[in-house]
């Protein structure tokens, strides 16, 4: 029998402490179920690693929570526990166990989980979006928010239907598929609901994945997270500047529509989430600061790029990916060119 035992990683205690008003702001705007996906990703998560860790030395890392609530909040309100729980323990054998454990993994395993559950359950992912609560207690007071019998009087309309409700549309797809595009204090303050017409049919705006729909309280978490240096700054500006280039350089100066106004474009879908929390991840992000200024960039670009040109809506895990792919070779390209510098001076 292992015995239980944590690694103690005061850093990775720091992350989970950001992600406080994210997971908060999670339950007023879609209800207590949130807290129920956190928990059951958090327990699959951790069953997994504690099957997989070898013994000795048997000792299990306080990652594992950072994974399982990153992944959890990454998810819309309404998923099938049982696609949480599969989404878990791939992260965690995937993404993470089968490199050696903690400190060895090449990719962020909570992005791994939830690009796997994305690619092997597209329709059940897709349909699950929900609009968010509005007013006092809000979530607060609430399951979820996720059947059409749920739905308030306010989002009601003749020739309103089932479908109409179980298809409902997120920012950004609403934005790409029917031209409407949802205010961005709406964005900023996570209150994303209601009904907006297109070609004479009323359509349901919902609200995306539970923890990147407040941009108030994902900021939150960055400034606590800056403040007590347990994120690189560097990572998070690099990523806001390669998005705001190519957004500029796609929409104003070769003139494509497609492209959002670059508010839209922070302000949605898991970008800004991704931004704070994903990007930032220590162990697949590179080591050097000229490796982490052209990785965190590259990922930026690659987010606004998807976003235009890709099948989905949103690109945000496959960037970061693709990121985490080129993080080593862009740390050992760096010392190359360093070394060829030094050795020419010298």
């Amino acid at each position: 029998m292992k015995k239980l035992a944590f690694l103690k990683q005061p850093m990775m205690q720091r992350v989970l402490y950001a992600l406080a008003p994210v997971a908060l702001a999670a339950v007023y705007l879609f209800g207590w179920r949130v807290m129920a996906q956190v928990a059951v990703a958090a327990l699959f998560a951790f069953l997994a690693e504690w099957i997989m860790v070898p013994t000795p030395p048997g000792k299990l890392s306080q990652a594992v929570w950072v994974t399982a609530a990153i992944y959890a909040l990454s998810l819309p309100p309404a998923t099938p526990f049982w696609i949480v729980a599969v989404g878990a323990v791939f992260a965690i054998v995937f993404g993470k166990m089968v490199f050696g454990g903690f400190g060895k993994n090449i990719f962020n395993p909570a992005i791994v989980g939830r690009a796997f559950v994305y690619v092997c359950f597209p329709v059940e992912l897709t349909s699950k979006f929900a609009p968010a609560f509005r007013g006092f207690p809000g979530g607060f007071a609430r399951w979820s928010f996720a059947a059409l019998e749920e739905l308030p009087a306010r989002l009601t309309a003749p020739g309103l239907g089932v479908v109409d409700a179980i298809t409902a549309a997120t920012p950004m797809w609403s934005r790409r598929d029917y031209a409407f595009e949802t205010r961005l204090w709406d964005l900023f303050t996570g209150q994303i609901g209601g009904l907006f017409d297109h070609a004479g049919h009323a359509r349901v705006l919902a609200a995306g994945s539970v923890g990147e729909t407040c941009a108030i309280a994902i900021l939150l978490g960055a400034i606590y997270l800056l403040w007590t240096k347990t994120a690189n700054w560097r990572l998070m500006l690099g990523t806001l500047l390669g998005a705001t280039a190519t957004n500029l350089l796609l929409r104003n100066a070769l003139g494509i529509d497609l492209v959002p106004p670059l508010g839209f474009t922070l302000f949605s879908g898991a970008f800004l989430y991704a931004a704070v929390f994903m990007v930032t991840d220590p162990i697949s992000a590179p080591r050097l600061r000229p490796s982490m200024w052209a990785y965190s960039i590259l990922i930026g670009a690659l987010i606004v790029f998807f976003r235009y040109k890709a099948v989905f809506a949103g690109g945000v895990g496959f960037a970061i990916l693709i990121g985490n792919m080129l993080a080593p070779s862009l740390d050992l390209w760096i010392k190359r060119y360093q070394a060829r510098k030094k050795a020419a001076k010298a």
